[in-house]
């Protein structure tokens, strides 16, 4: 009981291999990667797009809330 050994892994990924094959398993993978690529690209532009709007980026945090503009 408890986790599965180093050949219960090997015994999966070997079965996972004969199922997909090597060449299906390469193309998912490099689907993947581009997907995360263009994720980062997007998410970079959209900051990019927020910098440009505000004129201004702020960074860092409050820290004190007490003071107030009366």
């Amino acid at each position: 009981m408890g986790s599965f050994s180093i050949w219960h892994w090997l015994v999966v990924l070997l079965v996972v291999v004969l199922i997909f094959g090597t060449k299906k398993l390469r193309n998912i993978g490099g689907d993947l990667g581009g997907a995360v690529k263009d994720f980062k690209d997007g998410m970079r532009e959209e900051g990019a797009k927020e910098i440009k709007q505000d004129g201004q980026a702020i960074e860092g945090e409050v820290k004190d809330k007490s003071k107030t503009n009366v």
